[in-house]
């Protein structure tokens, strides 16, 4: 029965490709859809596992969190080490990672923190050690890889993100440990300790060796002089900070903290869970409309297999009617018919998830470097995908419906007297 089928449709070969194709591409596209959204949603949500609340400059909420947290955005400003402190040490604070950017590699981040970052991403050294030094710094598995970056080397930061900005020659990083993949955002950027931060961007004019006077020399010296003016510069530079990652003891931090810093500071407080479920919501309308667009195109695709069986059928009613004259059950010819739009789905499904599969391959790169995304090419189909087979072989189904009850309940004396 299915060889028959599939001679039948061969016989109707520009019908069953057209078919077949329209078929592939609907599946391809919600397929490839289906995988990106599960992607980010998925790989969103377990960046922002165990940080309840972000701390920075005044902005835009969701623009602190994809900066701070994603490191895919600018930063909404730097806030002062002092005002922050004050809520790192609050009660109802169980866990403070601060964060300081400023510099970049090849287009790579820098960040300065501290160990408890790498702890929260479960970050492990393969290769080197932790760095505990002023310009050290751990890099991430996949930075390491596209930067070409090996323990011992060192480089030359530049400032703010472009690759191409102005280098700080006066103090090389210098690669302390390679981090093993962690599936998170940690495996895309370079972290170094902050105060590595701070002195880069020291001003350097006077951090150069002061001369020290004896201060008899000193025009204005004794209590009300200033001889140590520059002394006092060097040491007193400004401690900033980009951002803080919050993890409370209890809910009531969440519900209390932000309002009271909103009251009574010009910091900005961002709930990761808020402004993901806000971008969600904006991203999801993109996707809807893709996704109808694919749902329209496989509506036309099963249309197309109703017409190629209709059409089929009215050729191929003499020959159908001998099959029932023969002895062929009307339910095998009904079944024969249905076998041929399932053969169309089947084959349409296999080509449509293996399209979306290569092409999938060829973007993943472009959402790893661009949005430290990593789409699974080569793991199972996701739950989704699951869904849409099935749909798909339901319209096929019901598009081989009516042709194959039709062929069915043919009138053979009519169908012979005509053939």
């Amino acid at each position: 029965m299915i060889r028959l089928a599939f001679k039948n449709l061969t016989h109707n070969g520009l019908s069953s490709v057209l078919s077949w194709v329209s078929l592939s591409l609907s599946i391809c596209i919600i397929s490839i859809l289906m995988v990106l959204q599960n992607s980010y949603e998925r790989q969103f949500l377990k960046n922002i596992e165990g940080i309840d609340m972000v701390l920075g400059a005044k902005g835009s909420p969701l623009q602190l969190i994809l900066s701070s947290v994603f490191h895919i955005d600018a930063p909404t400003g730097n806030i002062s080490f002092e005002d922050a402190q004050k809520w790192m040490n609050h009660p109802y604070v169980k866990q403070a990672i601060p964060l300081a950017y400023g510099d970049s590699y090849k287009g790579t981040p820098i960040v300065g923190s501290n160990h408890s970052l790498l702890q929260h991403y479960g970050g492990r050294v393969t290769r080197g050690r932790i760095f505990n030094r002023d310009f050290e710094v751990v890099i991430g598995s996949n930075a390491a890889q596209k930067l070409m970056l090996k323990q011992g080397q060192q480089f030359y930061s530049a400032h703010g993100h472009d690759e191409h900005g102005e280098e700080h020659r006066d103090h090389p990083y210098t690669v302390a440990g390679v981090l093993a993949p962690t599936a998170t955002v940690l495996d895309d950027i370079i972290v170094s300790n902050i105060e590595s931060v701070w002195k880069m961007h020291e001003p350097h004019d006077h951090t150069q060796q002061v001369q020290v006077i004896p201060e008899h020399q000193v025009p204005g010296s004794g209590p009300g002089g200033h001889q140590h003016d520059e002394v006092e510069r060097s040491e007193g530079a400004k401690k900033e900070l980009t951002a803080v990652l919050i993890s409370f003891t209890n809910p009531m931090g969440v519900i209390q903290l932000p309002r009271i810093i909103n009251k009574q500071t010009n910091l900005m407080p961002a709930i990761p869970a808020i402004e993901l479920n806000r971008m969600f919501s904006i991203l999801g309308i993109g996707i809807d409309v893709l996704t109808y667009v694919g749902a329209g195109i496989m509506l036309l695709s099963a249309f197309s297999i109703f017409v190629a069986l209709y059409n089929s059928l009215t050729a191929r009613k003499y020959e159908t009617a001998l099959l029932r004259a023969t002895g062929t059950s009307r339910w095998e010819i009904i079944l024969l018919f249905i076998s041929e739009g399932l053969l169309l789905g089947i084959g349409g499904v296999i080509t449509g998830i293996l399209l979306s599969r290569c092409l999938l391959f060829f973007i993943t790169g472009y959402f790893s470097s661009g949005y430290h995304m990593h789409i699974s090419v080569t793991g199972w189909l996701v739950n989704r995908e699951l869904y849409l087979i099935a749909g798909a072989m339901l319209i096929t189904l019901f598009a081989a419906l009516i042709p194959a009850l039709k062929a069915g309940f043919i009138n053979l004396s009519k169908a012979l007297a005509h053939g």
